[in-house]
């Protein structure tokens, strides 16, 4: 069945439990949430109506938490900073259920720690012995910690369900909780190269435990990430806050900007073209990020790295340089506009040229 209206979402619950976010903004760029399921027989649990579970979710204020986060990654993508490299990762997270969290994410040559009491964050870079703090609202982008699994998959079902069937495909466990299966599948008109999207909603809880992204054609999901163990309950204090080790260099974050302090922009803002599953976003890239690395240190120059990788392609647009992917694709045209969304090439082409 299709998903009627969007339920009564409230902002204040999204951000009381903005903590978990620190989990999710350190290890997914995409802020989902997603976990293949246990094994054994799946749960017996109450019937449950597709809209009344879209509705749990967007009401959700979950309790405090300690779990671990496993990502799979299958994207098709070249290693790129601050997008989860391929393969499987994970972080072990903790929220005290309102606004405070922390994430530690274990690297090659280090480990990442993300801390928030609710009002001053800490980035810990135990590699580069470094720590950025500042108050909550002035991280940078990449450290941003106000994006949580229920916001996250919120979000999605926000504005994929008027053009989704939205159903409830039987139940699932996820590290060790029983959990309802929501399904949101495209209607026969999205142009998209996404079959489906599951996500596991935990039944007591109502917090998404599982978001799969599955793409035409394959039945192996291109991208999951969710929790392989989490726990319910009340968390020591101690886990957010942070004191910078001896010798770590400490730097103040820059200070958001009051809105008459902003910078002109001088760009064209970006367009959002259609809606729902076939979604196309046409923007200017900035032309400091495509003049390749300031620092004079002989870096490759951005576009010279997507053409590696990518296909020439032109039209009526222009031309450019097709990136393509399993779950989306994105144009990077020579005169410096980027089109990217979940579809097929003919859609951003169209969308280049509207």
């Amino acid at each position: 069945m299709r998903a009627g209206a969007r339920g009564g979402s409230s902002g204040s619950r999204a951000a009381r439990i903005g903590a978990a976010g620190v989990a999710v903004a350190g290890v997914v760029g995409l802020g989902l949430l997603a976990l293949p399921a246990g094994a054994g027989a799946a749960p017996v649990l109450p019937p449950v109506a597709p809209e009344e579970l879209v509705a749990s979710v967007l009401q959700a204020d979950p309790d405090a938490f300690a779990g671990t986060v496993e990502l799979d990654n299958a994207l098709g993508l070249p290693a790129v900073p601050g997008v989860p490299a391929a393969g499987t990762s994970s972080a072990r997270v903790w929220s005290d259920g309102d606004d405070a969290g922390r994430v530690q994410i274990p690297s090659a040559d280090g480990e990442r720690t993300l801390v928030t009491d609710g009002t001053t964050f800490w980035a810990w870079d135990s590699a580069e012995s470094t720590v950025v703090t500042g108050e909550k609202g002035e991280q940078p982008a990449q450290e941003r910690v106000a994006v949580d699994p229920t916001a996250a998959a919120a979000e999605a079902i926000a504005t994929l369900q008027t053009s989704s069937e939205v159903t409830v495909d039987g139940t699932s466990e996820v590290a060790g909780r029983p959990a309802y299966e929501l399904v949101l599948t495209p209607s026969p008109d999205e142009r998209t190269l996404l079959r489906e999207v599951r996500i596991a909603v935990d039944a007591e809880q109502r917090v998404p435990l599982r978001l799969t992204v599955l793409a035409q054609g394959s039945t192996d999901p291109a991208f999951e990430i969710g929790f392989t163990e989490l726990s319910f309950g009340a968390q020591d204090p101690a886990l957010f806050t942070f004191t910078p080790p001896p010798g770590a260099t400490v730097e103040e974050a820059p200070a958001r900007p009051e809105p008459g302090d902003r910078p002109e922009f001088t760009g064209a803002a970006p367009q959002v073209v259609g809606e729902g599953w076939d979604t196309v976003v046409v923007a200017t890239a900035p032309q400091d990020a495509l003049a390749g690395r300031p620092d004079g240190d002989g870096g490759e120059d951005p576009r010279e790295q997507i053409a590696a990788f990518g296909t020439p392609v032109s039209g009526p647009w222009g031309s450019g340089t097709l990136i393509s992917t399993a779950v989306g694709s994105a144009i990077l045209t020579d005169d410096g506009r980027i089109a990217a969304g979940a579809v097929p090439e003919q859609v951003l082409t169209e969308a280049l040229g509207s």
